[in-house]
């Protein structure tokens, strides 16, 4: 089936789409049920652009997750044995679902998140081909014979049982949607913990999955802070976890679990990404991929988010010349207007964080090439303008320190042995851009980049099937991919003496 996404509609039946999707009571999911905390507890749930409360969401605690990890145990053996190909069935009727309901859930995340409605509509795209891309590959969970002897030897793939998935508050439907494809398919049930700063649209991606799974099978719980997810990471009978955020919580994570059981768990992790630019690549299009390699639209709030700018000294004041030009009419509106093209950070800690490192850095001697903090314009909304800042020293700790904010360090380089050195210098490993017309140079470079994700001449977009995933402390393992589906199933090794 081909994914369509509708355009979003004028701000002001937006608007009145949000009032009415907020007008409701928001519970966890429970096996089939839809339920509050145990304590009856709720935390508030606040706009970032308009810094007004909009929905009281269950605090989940300790025994709220416990109760879905027993629905998810309850159901594993039998989600097991139904074939795959009739797991992905239930993957797909899901997506078509989502599908019919795409708006709603752009809409959720743009009045939660702080994002443009146009940009969360495309994550509702890429969350439907995610889905559709690991139902088909169910197929591919299949195991070998091997000719050891004159008996029979074969291996297969099983499920791990129950698998704890935990995402992060800026891409929250698609992360939430997506990345529970490959478990599903691959014969575990799910548990899913959305961040609590942006829970809205994985509550409401409960109702679908409470139509069409069986009871068990996908289980959703929000709590405000560490307790609810610290419960799933420690839960002796949950074996499997995959953890998308920050890199101190995926040590935190690593470190809580190692406690309790071996389990496997997979990291996607943060990013300090260089876009590092030579000599003969159009100043121009290395403006426009800076730009669009940062992520902008949802205030750089991205891992893969190309942070840093290191240009050769030659073209660099021509690129900055037009990273002004680019951003110099800048607007900043309601995320539900669809001509957006900004977000707002997602709450007041991650804006003091981003305005921070900006001041830091100024008052080191970076000079300011475009925005350098709150944009003047604005009245309403935690925006950060889109900001470059040009005399930058490498071991700044703007220039090293993931600040998941709209803030570019800008190095300027002549020794291509320094630059890459410099590029490396960082305890992340996850993305990294190259600019060159030099095809044998851009190969070189790739190769000497530690990094688990490197575009030549692009930045920004990901591909499917191309696994995606860092090095060093940006994470562990792969996903997008079928590396992904499989990290979720066991081989077993089956000797048949003949």
């Amino acid at each position: 089936m081909t994914t369509t996404v509708i355009p979003p509609a004028t701000l002001a039946t937006n608007e009145a789409r949000v009032a009415q999707l907020l007008d409701r009571e928001w519970l966890s999911l429970v096996g089939n049920r839809r339920v509050p905390a145990a304590s009856r507890r709720t935390f508030a749930v606040t706009s970032p652009y308009s810094q007004e409360r909009i929905a009281d969401v269950p605090d989940a605690d300790a025994g709220d997750m416990n109760d879905a990890v027993d629905a998810a145990l309850a159901a594993a053996p039998g989600w097991a044995r139904t074939p795959a190909g009739e797991r992905a069935a239930f993957v797909l009727r899901l997506a078509d679902a989502i599908e019919e309901r795409g708006q709603d859930f752009a809409a959720l995340d743009s009045i939660d998140g702080g994002a443009p409605i146009g940009v969360m509509m495309l994550d509702v795209k890429i969350a439907l081909e995610s889905l559709r891309y690991f139902a088909g590959l169910a197929l591919e969970l299949k195991g070998y014979t091997v000719p050891a002897s004159s008996n029979l030897h074969f291996t297969e793939l099983q499920p791990y049982g129950v698998v704890g998935k935990i995402v992060p508050f800026n891409h929250p439907f698609m992360f939430a949607a997506s990345k529970i494809g490959a478990p599903l398919v691959a014969g575990n049930t799910v548990v899913l913990k959305p961040a609590e700063a942006t829970p809205l649209s994985a509550l409401l991606l409960g109702d679908l999955i409470q139509e069409i799974f069986p009871p068990g099978v996908v289980n959703i719980v929000v709590g405000d802070g560490p307790t609810a997810p610290h419960a799933l990471v420690v839960h002796p009978k949950v074996r499997r976890i995959g953890f998308t955020g920050s890199g101190a919580v995926g040590l935190a994570i690593q470190r809580a679990a190692a406690e309790v059981a071996v389990k496997h768990i997979t990291l996607e992790l943060g990013g300090k990404n260089a876009l590092i630019a030579y000599p003969d690549a159009d100043p121009a299009e290395v403006a426009a991929a800076a730009i669009r390699g940062m992520n902008f639209t949802w205030s750089g709030q991205s891992c893969g988010s190309t942070s840093r700018l290191l240009v050769h000294d030659s073209i660099a004041d021509d690129v900055l010349a037009e990273v002004r030009a680019l951003l110099a009419d800048r607007e900043y509106r309601s995320p539900l207007d669809p001509a957006a093209v900004q977000g707002t950070m997602v709450n007041r800690r991650q804006f003091d964080r981003a305005i921070g490192y900006i001041d830091d850095a100024v008052q080191r001697g970076a000079q300011v090439v475009t925005g350098g903090g709150r944009p003047e314009s604005v009245e309403t909304g935690l925006f950060v303008a889109p900001t470059f800042l040009d005399g930058v020293g490498s071991n700044w700790a703007v220039s090293r320190e993931e600040i998941f904010g709209p803030v570019v360090s800008v190095l300027r380089w002549t020794d291509e042995e320094e630059a890459i050195r410099i590029v490396n210098d960082v305890d992340y490993g996850l993305t990294a851009s190259i600019f060159t017309n030099d095809i044998r140079r851009a190969h070189r470079v790739a190769r000497s980049i530690e990094a688990g994700f490197v575009w030549i001449n692009g930045a920004g977009p990901h591909f499917q099937g191309v696994p995606y995933g860092g090095w060093k402390n940006s994470g562990v393992g792969r996903e997008e991919s079928i590396e992904e589906l499989l990290s979720y199933a066991q081989s077993k090794s089956v000797n048949v003496m003949l």
